[in-house]
């Protein structure tokens, strides 16, 4: 499609042409971002009053509104006023939140961006792809994200654009052709002159780095699915309910409302706030630690993890390679005659390790001296798996090429003998963990095997202490690597993976649980070792670096691109680190199981108090013939609850010691059972009250508020931890909130503000009874978390 796409105009035709031994100046440039403005689509935001106005505008509002409705025709002008405020007060406090955990992903973003190559003032330099400009010479190469619209003027280069034309196979590109912005550059490294930025670039939008899946993350489908049930449950109550108001001749506005009431009291109004909340502050510490998030629920799926896929160079090695040893198979061969053809198979510039690793040695032995020309450099492909020179050697064409054994052997036609002494020369260097590539050198259909080279890549110092703690939070960690099995092994032992090798190819693809360590790994291998894990039941993380990582580090359910990943690596992963090595890892998982500790501790209690205030609300109106409780209390209540619910999302907790998993029958079993032990309490206290104290309806009705208020800071607390209650201290901000709570609604209760007035000797009995029953209750929770296996 992009030989048939006309290339656009340029941005401003006006501007003279830019040297393209020295780009623009730095002056310049300045201008011409003042002029045309930064390489990006200008972000439209919401208005504040739009996004304000949105929290009255959902399903719970809705129901709120129309009791406020039904109270103004009712005549009960201060019930709806009350209402109305708090209402007003949950909107906004939603809104703070939300903008809160906004801010933090801001910051996130901005240390998450696409960098480009651009020449200034002659000198090659990295800049944020939004500061590039019209007539900037940019620089592009396997791995990256095109910046802007180019107009090639050298090199030539495969593009995928798949993203942007949904052709499905990369489109060849050099000079005088177009590379558009978002493009993908499979192969090759190129040059070229920007012709568009920002909204002018041909398909209207520049590359973005952090790429937010909108799917929900499996938390949010459990808390969804409990939700749901939780309303099916409510509404076999409403249905109750309205028979018995027919039955008894009740007024049908006051069952109205108290209707809407038991349907609001089971839709998590706090849910989206709080989910946002402590997946955003968590992110946020996270970039503090070398970890940056690019898909929020990423951090709660880390906490499902049980097995890693970890690639081995730069990851768990140090990714310094040396030369090993060589090992001459040819007659007339030496060790020197093997490391001279490596290093005219390498090339400077490529950067590659491998290549620097042999050039080194080879001139510090003075090898290439007497180099013959050069006609031609082919570096190393992963389709290939090869690299090589070709050279001008008695007025012919001569060729020294290096790879894995498995791809230069058959270009030298082995026979048995010859192809027994490679691989026994293969085992003998990679015993001891070298990486050994095969050398061999001639015409192109007369190659001759010269021997193998070994390069050493040791371990990093820290890997064996991190994987050893990893798998002590019940994370196994597999290695993936593109060496030989013999070097894998040895790496694996040296690190205590284990020595199970495996290939990524037939049953060892279907039996993963088979296999420590996966041997000769091309990159689009991994995606298929990822899907082997999940359809075996597993939640799967994979690290990669390389543009063919992509497709395994989008399908893993924690995607983690490692400090040298190229652009194409981090837009696909769900994780960026900063850091060598899997520390970061170690932190990514911790903390997602905090959050998780957070947002279970949030989803019980919701479960438990939704089924503790429904049922006894219903059954307080078949046993008493009347609502115990008026609906200004009810949303009073909500609200009061939810304010100090939210706050679970910045609670200290202590991180789970194994993968965590949601499961909606079990949470709500557990929910179920501590629930009736709640039910039993708040019953017992109101019935023993009603009888023994001589308090009229509505001061009842404050009686119900405060037992179940105080009951909702019990169940927080005994929740919070899987610890006795008192073992683990709370964090500042919910230790605040629960004060302020208690403190407030206590003010309400003696001092007879929005509901009837009761004693503060009685304020206090109910306080101090359900800090007992929060004894009662931690000790159910170890008896139901034992039966439904919560952690």
């Amino acid at each position: 499609m992009a030989e048939s796409l006309a290339m656009q105009d340029t941005a401003a035709p006006d501007l003279p042409p830019t040297d393209r031994k020295l780009g623009l100046s730095a002056a310049e440039a300045q201008r011409r971002l003042a002029r045309f403005g930064a390489n990006a689509i200008a972000d439209k935001p919401t208005p504040a009053w739009k996004l304000l106005a949105a929290k009255f505008w959902a399903p719970v509002p809705w129901m709120l509104e129309a009791v406020i409705v039904l109270q103004l025709l009712l005549g009960r002008r201060l019930e709806a006023l009350v209402i109305a405020a708090l209402l007003v007060f949950n909107a906004v406090v939603a809104f703070v939140q939300e903008q809160r955990a906004k801010d933090a992903l801001a910051l996130l973003r901005k240390q998450l961006h696409v960098t480009a190559r651009v020449l200034r003032d002659g000198r090659w330099q990295p800049i944020p792809a939004e500061q590039v400009v019209p007539g900037d010479i940019v620089h592009v190469r396997a791995g990256d994200l095109v910046p802007a619209d180019l107009l090639l003027f050298d090199g030539a280069v495969a593009l995928d654009q798949a993203a942007l034309t949904g052709e499905s196979l990369p489109v060849d590109a050099g000079p005088g052709k177009p590379a558009y912005t978002g493009a993908i550059v499979r192969q090759g490294e190129a040059g070229g002159e920007v012709t568009a930025t920002g909204a002018r670039t041909f398909f209207g939008r520049t590359a973005e780095l952090v790429r937010t899946s909108n799917a929900p993350s499996h938390m949010q489908r459990t808390i969804f699915a409990i939700v749901e049930r939780l309303v099916i449950f409510d509404a076999a109550l409403v249905v109750l309910v309205l028979a018995y108001a027919l039955l008894h001749h009740l007024a049908l506005p006051d069952t109205a409302v108290f209707a809407l009431m038991l349907l609001v009291a089971s839709v998590p109004v706090a849910l989206p706030a709080t989910y946002t909340l402590a997946t955003a502050v968590s992110s946020l510490q996270l970039a503090h630690r070398g970890v940056l998030v690019t898909r929020l629920p990423a951090v709660e799926e880390a906490a499902s993890m049980d097995t890693l896929v970890s690639d081995k160079t730069g990851t768990l090695t140090q990714n310094a390679l040396t030369l090993a040893g060589a090992i001459a198979l040819a007659a007339g061969s030496d060790e020197n005659a093997v490391l001279r053809a490596a290093s005219l198979a390498s090339d400077d510039a490529t950067q590659d390790p491998l290549d620097l690793a042999i050039l080194g040695p080879a001139r510090e032995r003075g090898l290439l001296a007497d180099a013959p020309q050069r006609q031609a450099f082919h570096p190393f492909d992963p389709s290939t798996r090869r690299s090589e020179g070709v050279y001008t050697v008695n007025e012919q064409a001569w060729h020294a090429v290096k790879g894995a054994s498995t791809v230069i052997g058959p270009l030298c036609r082995l026979d048995a003998a010859q192809q027994a002494a490679l691989d026994a020369a293969e085992r003998r260097l990679a015993a001891d963990g070298a990486r050994v590539l095969a050398v061999a050198a001639g015409p192109a259909d007369a190659l001759q095997l010269l021997g193998v080279v070994g390069l050493s890549d040791p371990p990093r110092p820290d890997a064996a202490a991190l994987i050893a703690q990893l798998t002590q939070l019940g994370v196994r960690v597999c290695m993936a690597t593109g060496d030989a099995q013999e070097t894998a092994r040895a790496i694996g032992a040296r690190l205590g993976l284990g020595t199970r090798v495996c290939v990524a190819q037939g049953a060892a693809a279907q039996n993963p649980e088979d296999c420590d360590l996966y041997a000769r790994v091309l990159p689009e291998d991994k995606h298929a070792i990822v899907r082997a894990l999940q359809q075996a039941g597993h939640v799967t993380g994979m690290t990669g670096d390389g543009v063919n990582d992509a497709p395994a580090l989008r399908q893993a359910e924690l995607g983690i691109a490692v400090a040298s990943a190229t652009d194409v690596a981090k837009a696909a992963a769900g994780v960026v680190l900063t850091d060598p090595g899997l520390g970061g890892v170690l932190t990514v998982v911790r903390a997602g199981r905090e959050v998780h500790r957070r947002m279970l501790t949030y989803t019980l209690n919701k479960t438990l108090k939704t089924f503790e205030i429904t049922v006894f609300l219903t059954l307080g109106l078949w046993l008493t013939g009347g609502f115990v409780i008026s609906p200004m209390l009810i949303v009073l209540l909500l609200f009061a609850n939810d304010f100090v619910t939210m706050s679970i999302a910045t609670d200290r907790v202590r991180p789970a010691p194994k993968p965590q998993r949601w499961a909606v029958r079990r949470l709500v079993g557990a929910a179920a059972v501590l629930g009736a032990l709640s039910l039993l309490f708040s019953f017992s206290a109101y019935w023993w009250i009603r009888g023994t104290q001589d308090l009229g309806a509505q001061q009842m009705q404050t009686v119900v508020f405060l037992l179940l208020v105080f009951t909702n800071q019990a169940s927080i607390y005994v929740l919070r931890t899987d610890g006795r209650l008192w073992s683990f201290a709370p964090g500042r901000w919910m230790a605040l909130a629960s004060a302020g709570d208690v403190t407030l609604v206590s003010l309400l209760a003696t001092l007879g503000w929005l509901m009837a007035p009761v004693p503060p000797a009685l304020v206090a009995g109910l306080l101090a009874s359900c800090a007992v029953f929060a004894l009662a209750l931690d000790a159910t929770k170890h008896l139901a978390f034992r039966r439904f296996a919560i952690v």
